[in-house]
């Protein structure tokens, strides 16, 4: 994300050279720590970064994974397949796979309730693509969304619910936490009566190591609203979502 931000008490007693001579994911963590914000795993951290400064913290990873490579007695000088590792990795852990931490919320289109909808809606499945944030393996799975408007609501477009989820879930996370935190931006977004979701995912945490099990998957979900209190609408949006 792009922008000035402002300063903070703490930063008025570092002077703009000693700032310089930082790395850049020291001058965002800086920041963040000055401003009391929270920078977990999962948290979305875009307003902190300014101008160019995911470009170095790119190239700050690239050089640490290089370090990883060595340190697994990796020959990257001889092995042909391995010499450009450490540039893709970064490549893919900042602009891709981990993307919803460093990017700001993606711009969604809304709409008026013009005709008062009021009957249930349902979007899915749609496919999310996540990391574990105890080994970073990938998560894999599908979310369906169940809304239930009310004449103040505010529609979004379909494509946008899409987006929503991939920049949630673009960050390293666990299934339970990433479904709350998708639970909670389409609830503050849309204001609808009722809102559920149910993710199924698999997990490579699970596949590729330890237990090496294929089969199990998670799934979880969220009722809230109407959802939570009418039986009947919940038991419609878990049938047809089978379907």
């Amino acid at each position: 994300m792009t922008g000035k931000q402002p300063k903070t008490p703490a930063q008025d007693d570092t002077s703009e050279r000693d700032l310089a001579l930082m790395s850049a994911s020291e001058r965002v963590r800086y920041r963040l720590v000055g401003a009391g914000c929270r920078h977990h795993a999962n948290d979305n951290i875009a307003k902190f970064i300014l101008d160019g400064e995911l470009d170095e913290i790119q190239a700050e990873v690239q050089l640490k994974m290089q370090e990883v490579l060595r340190a697994l007695v990796i020959d990257t000088d001889s092995d042909h397949n391995t010499q450009e590792t450490a540039k893709r990795v970064a490549k893919m852990f900042v602009r891709e796979v981990f993307k919803g931490r460093y990017i700001p919320m993606p711009a969604v289109t809304e709409f008026p309730n013009v005709t008062r909808l009021n009957e249930l809606m349902i979007v899915g499945p749609i496919t999310v693509r996540s990391a574990c944030s105890h080994h970073l393996c990938p998560i894999m799975g599908r979310v369906w969304i169940g809304l239930l408007p009310n004449e103040h609501s505010n529609l979004i477009g379909l494509s946008k619910y899409a987006r929503i989820c991939d920049w949630i879930m673009s960050r390293p996370q666990i299934q339970e936490e990433a479904v709350t935190m998708l639970a909670n931006e389409l609830q503050e977004r849309v204001q609808p009566d009722g809102l559920a979701l149910v993710m199924e995912a698999d997990h490579f945490c699970m596949h590729w190591r330890g237990v090496k099990d294929t089969e199990t998957k998670m799934i979880n979900s969220v009722m809230r609203g109407a959802f939570l209190k009418d039986a009947n609408l919940r038991r419609e949006f878990l049938s047809l979502i089978k379907q």
